[in-house]
């Protein structure tokens, strides 16, 4: 089982999503690569992400970048959807020099790849969402969410 940190907006569809993912085998809500050691409040540096634990014989990181690329606007900084703000731009995040290679040379792939605006960053500052947050679509399939439904469960 391999780790890496995926942002894509507001955590409640992106983390509904990729629990759905191939290969996945557990997610979980929080924030990361913030400048403070805590969350603060809306300027603290800190973007919304999932943890996704997943398994390499299965799904690759080109693979959860090329999933992350079918629910993100990988040009738009700091905004998907209705949220704006800091905290919701987009990224791959994690704490293997690997992964980040893999996600950067994914990126690198694509044509227009000197305007996106997707982050590929070493992990910093992981802070685990409120139980409230986890998995939040699912007991709540109403709650707002950024993400058309057909996209949330493409591949459930």
């Amino acid at each position: 089982m391999e780790t890496v940190y995926l942002a894509g907006g507001c955590l409640w569809g992106v983390q509904a999503f990729v629990k759905t993912l191939p290969g996945v085998i557990n997610t979980e809500g929080g924030r990361a690569n913030g400048i403070t050691d805590t969350l603060h409040g809306e300027y603290d540096g800190y973007v919304e992400v999932i943890k996704t634990e997943f398994d390499p014989q299965k799904v690759s990181v080109t693979d959860l970048m090329g999933y992350l690329f079918e629910i993100i606007d990988p040009y738009s900084v700091n905004k998907q959807g209705q949220d704006v703000g800091l905290r919701y731009r987009t990224g791959l995040y994690s704490e293997d020099e690997k992964h980040l290679k893999e996600a950067q040379q994914f990126i690198d792939g694509i044509e227009d790849h000197h305007l996106i605006a997707t982050e590929v960053l070493p992990l910093t500052n992981y802070v685990r969402s409120a139980e409230e947050n986890q998995d939040r679509l699912s007991r709540f399939p109403d709650d707002y969410c950024h993400l058309p439904k057909e996209l949330v469960y493409k591949y459930k």
